[in-house]
């Protein structure tokens, strides 16, 4: 069977992407209300996977910690 996954981000072109995939996680991690950073971590892992870098990802996981940990 076919998986149905957009390609990973690469380029300056896809910054929108980048920015949906934030907000989606943003998103579940609210409803979730995570307690610690890590669980911050694995929201933003399954909702991103493989499609942002280690960078964009950390940056991903400081914003949404600094927005639900308060």
């Amino acid at each position: 069977m076919r998986e149905n996954r957009l390609s990973p981000v690469r380029d300056v072109d896809d910054a929108a992407r980048v920015q949906q995939l934030h907000l989606i996680a943003a998103a579940r991690a609210a409803a979730v209300r995570p307690t610690s950073e890590q669980q911050v971590s694995d929201i933003v892992r399954v909702t991103v996977d493989d499609e942002v870098d280690t960078r964009t990802f950390r940056a991903i996981v400081a914003d949404i910690s600094d927005d639900v940990l308060r």
